[in-house]
């Protein structure tokens, strides 16, 4: 896991510093840790294009001449390729080329897409389109599964999002009256769950950083989706639940007695797309729905609020990624308040004003929480002197 390796190399320079690692030790450590990185090379990059390449390239040959041939031999394309791809995906994974062998797995997992399309087109199978992405992103997840590749669950879980996401537009599409709500799309709750563990079964977290960009997404499509004006409310309070269970977790470890990273870096996933989900859903209410001056002054200040405290549990807990993304919404907010509001609700100079303070705020709530920190550690360092 990347975010651990980070962790113990800058915990490493200061263990050194402590006296309690060498710096011969120190140097041994970095050499194994470069020697188990299993980031991907050039070669290997150059080797997955060049196989997506030639996949492409023998699809569009077999897609040029498909009319002329027998349907007997167009299945037997489909099912040889298909076999064909994950014998080469096994042979590769005895020969230890890992990422190469996941190149073929992907392949085998594009001509399995290929071959549900082109089925139902030689035998005229009519239906549900989305129920054929749904096939395909099941074989993916089955892929995934059994030969332990983290590529083919990132692919099956871009396929469940195109499903999802076909099956609530075409809802819309059918359901387009104003006064009718549009289903939520409950079924792939379930099917995030199992990406969720397949890729934990790999311990690939990555891929469950994809689950949680694929439920927040789904979670904004839902309420654009259904009717009614409490839509983006109800957005906005899962996402701020999540929040404020993640920020409790995340206290409640760092004052036990033992911390748990597993625990710490959980929470900072789930305090990340919660204040995404929650501030998608604020800003939608404040800049798409059109309201009125009071309730967009009251919004903002409570999106702002939300900001100023992320920004400050992040410092708090140490959590970085939750600093940025509260900085980024933060300059989102107050750049679109301003195009929103500059002429009408306030003039550019009291804007810029009211903005000015609030970051000079902010600078000092900052100022505060790093002071406290330094007193902490200094008693901390000198109790026992």
């Amino acid at each position: 896991m990347w975010i651990a390796r980070r962790r113990l190399v800058e915990d490493l320079a200061r263990w050194r510093s402590a006296g309690w690692v060498t710096a011969e030790g120190e140097a041994h450590i970095r050499q194994d840790l470069l020697e188990r990185r299993s980031g991907a090379s050039l070669p290997t990059v150059l080797g997955i294009l060049g196989v997506v390449l030639l996949g492409f390239a023998a699809m569009s040959f077999v897609a040029a001449n498909w009319q002329d041939m027998p349907r007997l031999v167009r299945l037997a394309i489909i099912f040889a390729g298909l076999a064909g791809a994950y014998a080469a995906a096994a042979g590769l994974f005895a020969r230890g080329m890992e990422n190469f062998a996941h190149a073929a797995i992907l392949l085998g997992i594009a001509v399995f897409g290929a071959g549900i399309m082109l089925i139902a087109q030689m035998y005229h199978i009519e239906g549900h389109p989305p129920d054929a992405i749904l096939v395909w992103a099941m074989g993916a997840l089955g892929a995934g599964v059994l030969l332990r590749s983290n590529p083919a669950l990132a692919a099956a879980t871009a396929l469940f999002g195109l499903w999802s996401g076909w099956e609530t537009v075409a809802f819309s599409y059918y359901l387009s009256a104003p006064d009718n709500l549009v289903p939520i799309h409950w079924p792939l709750l379930p099917a995030a769950a199992a990406l969720a563990a397949g890729f934990t079964l790999n311990r690939w977290w990555p891929g469950v950083h994809l689950v949680g960009a694929l439920l927040s997404a789904w979670l904004v499509l839902q309420s654009h989706a259904v009717g009614g004006d409490t839509r983006h409310v109800i957005v906005a309070l899962i996402g701020l639940a999540v929040t404020a269970g993640a920020i409790f977790v995340a206290r409640a470890n760092k004052t036990a007695a033992k911390t748990e990273a597993v625990v710490a870096d959980w929470s900072a996933v789930l305090l990340g797309y919660g204040l995404i989900t929650a501030y998608a859903a604020l800003w939608t209410l404040q800049f798409i729905e059109r309201p009125q001056t009071a309730q967009l002054i009251l919004l903002a200040v409570l999106t702002i609020v939300l900001l100023l405290v992320i920004i400050f549990q992040g410092l708090s807990l140490g959590f970085r990624g939750a600093v940025w993304l509260g900085y980024v919404g933060f300059s989102i907010e107050i750049f679109s308040l301003y195009v929103k509001t500059v002429g009408s609700l306030l003039g550019s100079s009291l804007f810029f004003l009211v903005a000015g303070l609030i970051v000079i705020a902010l600078a000092a709530l900052a100022w505060r929480l790093h002071r406290a920190e330094g007193d902490v550690t200094w008693d901390e360092e000198h109790r026992h002197v």
